[in-house]
This record gives C-alpha cells, sequence and structure tokens, in this order.
C-alpha cells in the first residue's frame, strides 16, 4: 500500500474529510490556526496509530502504556506505527539534562570509565597502583594503640540476597562481617532483601596498631585484597573513621584514594558518583541575603530584617538592639547605609562578643557572646525543625545557588579526577555541542593505539548523536543543559535528533513546527534532517507554517477555509505548485504574492523612557548594553543561540521579577538595570 487512507475523519471540528496521504514521504500540513491541522495530525492520524501498537501487544505490556481512545473516524488504513514529537519540555526532573536524554552522556560515562586517566588533586600526576607495603607503612603511621577493623568490601551496593556468598566465607574461615553498616556474626546474618542494594564487608582481622604487627597487618591487608578486588577498608573501632585503600589508583604523597573507575563512578544520578553534598543536583538552597533584607532603605527598626519583622517575641528586637549598640549605630538608619562590619556582623555573625540583654517582662538576663548572624540562624533553624511550618517559612527566605562543594559540577571528586585529553567529564558537557563536537572528532589524534581500539565504538557513537544535535540546529546548547530550561521548540528538535539516531524505519513520525524559534539560517539543516528522516525509511507528517517548510514538501495539505466551526475541511492537496495553483487555497495566495502582510507605514515612537541593561554577561553575553524603549513594541531577534534568552529572560525579565516582586530567582549576571523606577509590573 502506497498511501494512508484516512475516512469519515471527525475529530474535533474535522467535517466528515476523506484524505490520501503518501507514504515515505515528507508531508505538510498547514492552514489557518483553528483549522484542523493537529486534530488530523495528532489526534487522528497519530492518535489511531499508537492506539493500534499498544493493542498489539501482550496484556503484560500493556498495563505500563497509555491506552488512547480511538479517534471519531471510520476507518484508516495503511498505518504505520506511529510516533508523535510535539513542541512540549522533555523533563522538569533537575536531574534530567541534555546529555542524559539524548544519552550521550551515558556513552560518554562509559569512555571516561574506560579509557580516562585519574590524576591526584594533590600533585596533579596521574595516581597509579599502590603496594601492599604502602599501604602497610601508612597504616601503621597511625597512633599507637589505635584498634582497627580490616575489612574487605565485597558486595558494594549491589542487589542480591548472597546467601551462597556468606557460606562460603563461613567455610573459609571468616566470623564477622558488616552488612549494610551493622557487625554481624556471619551465622546470625539476616535474610538480605534481593530487590534493595547491600554492601557487605567481610572482617579480615581487628587488631591493634603496636611496631609488631607489621607481618600480621600485611597478611591480612592481602587477604582483603585478594577477596574484595583490589580494595580494602580500614576501620577505626573506636570512631568509625574509615579510610579506602586501593591496589589500583591511590596517591602516594596525599593518599587520595579512587576504589573504581566504572561508568556509575560518572553518573550524577547514583549515589557512588553523586556529589554527596548536593545529592548529584549542582545546587543546594540557601538563605539568600536579598530575601532576607529585600529593601535595604528600610531601618531595623521599621523591618528591614524581613524574617524577623513581625515576630511577636522580644527577642530579635533585643537582639538588632545589641547590635546595634556593639557597631554604635542607630537603629533608624537605612540597613544600606550602614557601615559594611555592621551589615556583615548582623546577617553573617560577629567575631567579637556582643552582650545581649534580654527580657520578657519578669525575668531580665544577658549573654556575652559571638553573634551567629541572621542568615546562619535561619540556616540553623531549617535545618533542626522538625515542623512542616516552620520549614515552610523559612524556604521563603531560600534561593537556589550552586553547590559549595563540587562548585555545581554534580559529581563526587573521585569521578572529577579522572581526565581525557586533559578534560574531566563535567568540561566536556560544558562544552557546546558544536564545540564538544569538534573536541570528540579529534580525540582519537591524542589516544594511544591501545585506547582508540578501545573508544573507537563508543566515539563513533557520541559523534553521530552530536552530529544530529548540530543539524537541527542545537549547536548552541551544552550536554550539562537542565533539560527542564529548554524551550519546546528545543525539546522537540532534541527528540527529532534522538530519533534519527535510533535508526528506526517504518515509522510513522508527526511533528508539530518544528520549525519554531529557528532562525532563518538554521532552517535549511533542520528540513535536510526531516529528509533524511523520510530517506531512512520513514514517513513523516509535519503541522507548520514556516514557507521554507511549505515549499520542500513531497505532499501539501490546506487546511481551512477558515477557523474553528469554519474549519475542519481540505482545501487543497497535492505538490506546494498544485495548492499554489487552486484559487481557494488561502496558503496558496500568500505563497504566491497574491495577499501579503502590510508592513505598517509608520512606527509607535514611544512614551521616550528607556529599560536599560548594563553588562549583561549571562551566558554566552559579552558585557552586553541593551536600550528598551517602553511603550513600544520590540523585537529581539538573531540567530539561535544568539543571546536572546540569556538577555531577555535570564536577565531582564528575573531582574524585574526579583526587584518588583521579590522573586527568588537570580538573575543573570549584569551591572545593573536603569529605568526600573518607569514600571510597576
Amino acid at each position: 500500500m502506497e498511501h494512508i487512507h484516512v475516512r469519515g475523519a471527525r475529530e474535533h471540528n474535522l467535517k466528515n474529510i476523506d484524505v490520501m496521504i503518501p507514504r515515505d514521504k515528507l508531508v505538510v500540513i498547514t492552514g489557518l490556526s483553528g483549522s484542523g491541522k493537529s486534530s488530523l495530525a495528532f489526534d487522528t492520524i497519530y492518535a489511531e496509530g499508537q492506539r493500534r501498537y499498544v493493542e498489539s501487544l501482550s496484556a503484560y505490556a500493556r498495563q505500563f502504556l497509555e491506552l488512547m481512545q480511538k479517534p471519531d473516524v471510520e476507518s484508516i488504513d495503511g498505518l504505520y506505527p506511529a510516533i508523535s514529537i510535539e513542541q512540549k519540555t522533555t523533563s522538569r526532573n533537575p536531574r534530567s539534562t541534555v546529555g542524559t536524554v539524548t544519552e550521550i552522556y551515558d556513552y560518554m560515562r562509559l569512555l571516561w570509565a574506560r579509557v580516562g586517566t585519574p590524576y591526584s588533586p594533590a600533585t596533579g600526576l596521574p595516581i597509579e597502583a599502590q603496594t601492599v607495603s604502602q599501604m602497610v607503612d601508612r597504616i601503621l603511621g597511625m597512633s599507637e594503640g589505635t584498634r582497627l577493623y580490616v575489612l574487605a568490601p565485597m558486595v558494594r551496593g549491589r542487589k542480591g540476597e548472597y546467601r551462597k556468598e556468606l557460606a562460603e566465607l563461613q567455610k573459609k574461615g571468616f566470623q564477622r562481617v558488616k552488612v549494610d553498616g551493622t557487625l554481624y556474626e556471619i551465622d546470625a546474618t539476616p535474610p538480605l532483601d534481593k530487590k534493595l542494594k547491600h554492601d557487605i564487608e567481610v572482617v579480615v582481622d581487628r587488631l591493634v596498631i603496636r611496631p609488631d604487627v607489621a607481618t600480621r597487618l600485611a597478611e591480612s591487608v592481602e587477604t582483603a585484597l585478594g577477596l574484595a578486588d583490589g580494595l580494602l577498608i580500614v576501620e577505626n573501632a573506636d570512631d568509625g573513621v574509615r579510610q579506602t585503600y586501593s591496589a589500583k589508583f591511590a596517591c602516594p604523597v596525599s593518599g587520595f584514594t579512587i576504589d573504581e573507575i566504572e561508568p556509575r563512578l560518572f553518573s550524577f544520578n547514583n549515589p557512588f558518583g553523586a556529589c554527596p553534598s548536593c545529592d548529584g543536583l549542582g545546587v543546594k538552597m540557601y538563605m539568600d541575603p536579598q530575601l532576607v533584607v529585600p529593601d535595604p532603605r528600610k531601618s531595623l527598626r521599621k523591618g528591614a530584617i524581613a524574617p524577623w519583622a513581625n515576630s511577636a517575641s522580644p527577642y530579635y528586637a533585643q537582639t538588632l538592639e545589641a547590635l546595634c549598640a556593639h557597631y554604635k549605630v542607630s537603629q533608624d538608619t537605612p540597613f544600606g547605609e550602614l557601615p559594611e562590619a555592621a551589615r556583615k556582623g548582623i546577617l553573617f555573625g560577629t567575631k567579637d562578643d556582643v552582650r545581649i540583654a534580654y527580657e520578657n517582662g519578669t525575668h531580665t538576663h544577658s549573654v556575652e557572646r559571638p553573634f551567629e548572624g541572621v542568615v546562619t540562624n535561619l540556616d540553623r533553624r531549617y535545618k533542626e525543625t522538625d515542623s512542616a511550618w516552620v520549614r515552610e517559612e523559612l524556604s521563603k527566605f531560600q534561593t537556589t545557588a550552586p553547590c559549595d562543594v563540587c562548585g555545581g559540577q554534580r559529581l563526587k571528586p573521585e569521578a572529577l579526577a579522572v581526565k581525557l585529553g586533559g578534560r574531566t567529564i563535567t568540561d566536556a558537557a560544558a562544552l557546546s555541542i558544536s564545540a564538544a563536537h569538534a573536541w570528540f572528532a579529534g580525540l582519537e589524534t591524542i589516544l594511544s593505539a591501545k585506547q582508540n581500539e578501545i573508544a573507537r565504538r563508543i566515539l563513533r557513537e557520541i559523534n553521530d548523536r552530536l552530529g544530529f544535535l548540530v543539524n537541527v540546529g542545537l549547536e548552541y546548547l551544552t550536554l550539562a543543559r537542565g533539560s527542564g530550561t529548554l524551550s519546546g521548540g528545543e525539546s522537540q528538535r532534541i527528540r527529532l535528533a534522538s530519533q534519527i539516531g535510533s535508526g528506526l524505519t517504518g515509522v510513522l513520525y508527526v511533528l508539530d513546527e518544528p520549525s519554531i524559534g529557528l532562525h532563518q539560517r538554521d532552517n535549511d539543516r533542520l528540513l535536510a534532517t526531516l529528509k533524511r528522516l523520510r530517506d531512512i525509511g520513514n514517513s513523516v507528517i509535519v503541522v507548520e507554517h514556516d514557507e521554507d517548510a511549505i515549499l520542500h514538501a513531497d505532499h501539501l495539505i490546506d487546511m481551512g477555509p477558515g477557523a474553528g466551526i469554519h474549519g475542519g475541511a481540505i482545501v487543497a492537496q497535492g505538490t506546494p505548485q498544485e495548492v499554489m495553483d487552486h484559487p481557494d487555497s488561502l496558503t496558496g495566495q500568500y505563497l504566491t504574492g497574491v495577499r501579503s502582510i502590510p508592513q505598517p507605514a509608520t512606527r509607535r515612537s514611544g512614551s521616550g523612557k528607556i529599560l536599560g541593561i548594563r553588562g549583561a554577561r549571562c551566558n554566552n553575553l559579552k558585557n552586553v548594553d541593551a536600550d528598551i524603549p517602553l511603550g513600544t513594541f520590540t523585537c529581539v531577534t538573531g540567530v539561535s543561540g544568539g543571546g536572546k534568552s540569556s538577555l531577555i529572560i535570564e536577565t531582564l525579565y528575573k531582574g524585574l521579577a526579583k526587584q518588583l516582586h521579590g522573586a527568588r530567582e537570580h538573575a543573570g549576571d549584569h551591572d545593573c538595570m536603569v529605568g526600573v523606577e518607569h514600571i510597576d509590573k
């Protein structure tokens, strides 16, 4: 069958239409907004294709998939299994990035794990294997009399029951194990849930540091390394402090050790790779001084400290009174005009003792000690409280900021110590896609012959997928970009690139305006990508208004003649030229120039006031100064990735939202904004 034959489609405003759509072609459906394009493409053709595919699966598989309702149509013949690529953000999950969505980051994790080289943060030199004698010397360097456990981490974060392994250990003469942090006699170990991940450490020896234990310690170290594939843990029996030693990767100077170099080490969604401070998110919630003091024009007496302003307790007022006396300033001075030392002391704490007298009406007592600071006080209360209400109230003064431990890189230090071609995996993920494409393409020239043999297939997969992203006009994104920050058009083009990378054939793809948000420069590459999807053996149906897409269609369907109840019919179809020749086609009249949208003869002069941004440096902006005339319709344009959204959304909008409404989001880096006083919302 060469066509998809739709008969009697009545979904939404469709007027019982029949249409023959050629298969394995690029088909564009166009027409007025509301004329029935999406009703035909998505709600009829795609919905039926998806429904039939899901119904063909087993009952077990169907329970995991959404079964779409049968559309209002008499029959559809010649359908392929259908995939819809709509304009919607891929994922709001903060753990989802461009790299994870496209699976490029998965290949990168494999690449760094297999051919990466670990370096010592202390010396900057490559980390090499640690010998048994080096381990023994370092352990014997502990204080004499220290009681130690020598542990072999046999199982680390793996699912299973491990009954057979524990029985084997008992046969070999071992008596104790640590399971998930708890010490057991092996024969008293509780049954393990095979669905949960477990840590099992064999107690190889228990000893006290003395000069005469060197031989015994060396034997225990060798035994532990043999049990745990080159790993060893020494735990202080008194305070629980643990030190890991590795026969594979350890720095002889600092003792920095990498337990294993596996793909999971480079995953910020896995506890073995995620930064322990931010759990792999790269950001943490912090008390924001700008939210604590939203209006520095207010004085302390008038409520400059927002979280303390409406408290009925005299504690806060008396504390501020004592701080003002300590710094010899007035409570009636605007907070922004106080000396810097006073502002810092009030917000972040004092080094010197401050005498504070507290009175509750019946009793008076005074204390003399350093003041912890308002911000520190709020942060401590947030962490210590068990009250959901208190947490909710205090969260109003928090904002997200890069993690102070990993610097926003999401990974633990061991993962960031591994480099490939001089870059860590986060360095490579932070490159723009075009720069990453060039870097990965040139990587084979700096790898050894053995490394190239290992990396060749991995690099081919990475480069192919990066090339697909470049071809759909997304070369300006980075692999580390959060998928929740992408526009609908960007998310759609990422899914389009992923589908090309999958290599599927015999599929019906239905797309919703993939050209939206693209500069004209990038349109040709997008159209070439759609044609490639067609050429490998797929049918492509695109809902579009873009002139280039319409003219490049193999088959064009013009819906209309009006919108809503006045639409739902096929006005014309055929090649683009046949539609242009049709006298009733509104689209054809605009394509031929019979109709056009006139440009205004005059432009508004505006109010004469401006809203200005100075020194904008967000993302790729290079210290930009911009003036926007108020009272006019202003358009900001430029190539995809030129910095439009960085300037207007990330800097201007977020800066105004914070100044006018106290929003928690931080604006992009910039010097200042001028003319804010001319607007109020």
